[in-house]
């Protein structure tokens, strides 16, 4: 199948988005007003992770191109999440933003 090309960078998608949808769940919980652009940036990668997956598992032709968008807002959130590494969810939420944006930048090469 075609999407099977993928599928290292869709587990690792899959993977991100649900580490970035609890991150935002628990910095909900605090009382730290300086938390609302990792709860922006770890719900737009969520987003962004779960729809670059999506398209992989079509194994489209688009799926380079939304790889490297997902590679860019999983960096960006995992720079803003290591920013409160003290908070294990935040540090979970970054090295999986990590490696999300490592299997896209990966998987584009290989395209």
């Amino acid at each position: 199948m075609a999407h099977e090309r993928y599928q290292h960078c869709i587990d690792e998608c899959n993977n991100c988005a649900t580490l970035c949808n609890h991150c935002a769940v628990e910095c909900l919980h605090e009382n730290d007003v300086q938390l609302t652009r990792c709860i922006q940036l770890d719900i737009e990668c969520a987003a962004i992770c779960r729809s670059a997956a999506e398209i992989m598992t079509l194994g489209s032709m688009y799926s380079e191109k939304i790889g490297e968008v997902c590679a860019d807002v999983c960096n960006a959130c995992a720079a803003e999440c290591e920013k409160h590494s003290h908070m294990e969810y935040c540090s979970q939420c970054a090295e999986a933003c990590r490696r999300c944006a490592d299997a896209c930048i990966h998987m584009m090469e290989e395209a």
